[in-house]
């Protein structure tokens, strides 16, 4: 149990290991989504935009499997967080520009 990450252990310790395991990879799924949509996403055709996130579910099975002894969700939630407070201060900074003028 020692090996696990954090956020494993977390999910481990709520529920059984097989609930865990896909608690864990719906988190990352949900917190690289929302990385992806905040700091790279671009206006892009439907089709594009399936084909990317379709993608992101495939790269988040490797991010599960490195998950069990590196803290990946940890880290996906810290950028997360990193990319919410750059748009907030971003609009901020974009609204007073325009109240400026």
């Amino acid at each position: 149990m020692e090996g696990f990450s954090p956020s494993l252990r977390f999910f481990i310790e709520l529920t059984d290991v097989k609930t865990a395991v896909w608690l864990q990879y719906f988190y990352i799924v949900i917190l690289a989504a929302i990385v992806y949509k905040l700091g790279f996403a671009k206006k892009l055709p439907l089709l594009k935009n399936i084909v990317i996130y379709f993608c992101l579910l495939i790269g988040c099975l490797v991010m599960l499997i490195f998950s069990y002894a590196l803290p990946i969700a940890e880290g996906l939630a810290g950028a997360a967080i990193l990319l919410i407070i750059y748009k907030i201060r971003l609009h901020q900074t974009k609204k007073q520009q325009t109240e400026a003028k």
